[in-house]
């Protein structure tokens, strides 16, 4: 089991689309609105662990991937540019900008990150550790709730950051950050997870 969590840590938290929005979101002072956000993304990584647990890697073909890569590219393409003409007030918070439990779970769902977590835990390392039937569902939740926690860590260091923060120029220009940083993650998934396999 302490290989499984190694993995799931090592893989959950890391940079990656949902943990960056998950910090702007707190830069801007909305780690408190932000939760259902968290628990979409908790809820998520439940999903595939269970569906991947239950039916195996088989119904993940190159296609569907591939696919699942592209919506989701497109999917933080979006979101980045809802951060990037998000209006800044005068008290440094941010308006339009909330991260709701749909947002969280969709974002997970299309998140190649979030295969590449769940497919080696649920399909190899649950097998080898006899994770199996009730096991595999308690399995399931603890690490959904570590998946929630990756996000919300990040939110949280945001928060903290920010109050430090007060002049609205400097979170209209972090919120541009991210918003490029975020558009380089949704172009490098393309890249990588459609472009080239589209190539061989």
């Amino acid at each position: 089991m302490l290989e499984i969590l190694a993995y799931a840590i090592g893989v959950m938290y890391t940079p990656g689309p949902v943990n960056l929005f998950a910090l702007n979101s707190g830069l801007n002072g909305r780690f408190a609105s932000s939760l259902g956000f968290f628990a979409g993304v908790g809820t998520a990584m439940l999903l595939l662990l269970l569906l991947f647990g239950w039916v195996g890697a088989r119904w993940v073909r190159g296609d569907a991937l591939l696919v699942i890569s592209a919506l989701g590219c497109l999917y933080i393409a979006y979101l980045a540019l809802k951060v990037m003409r998000a209006e800044v007030s005068i008290d440094g918070t941010t308006q339009g900008t909330r991260l709701r439990f749909r947002d969280g779970l969709a974002m997970q769902l299309m998140n190649p990150k979030g295969l590449v977590a769940t497919l080696p835990i649920a399909t190899l390392q649950f097998p080898h550790a006899g994770i199996e039937g009730p096991g595999l569902l308690l399995a399931s939740l603890g690490l959904a709730v570590l998946a929630s926690g990756a996000p919300g860590s990040y939110a949280l260091a945001g928060f903290l950051a920010g109050r430090r923060l007060g002049n609205p120029r400097v979170f209209k220009t972090l919120n541009l950050v991210m918003a490029v940083l975020l558009i380089g993650v949704a172009g490098s998934i393309g890249y990588e997870h459609v472009y080239l396999p589209l190539q061989v």
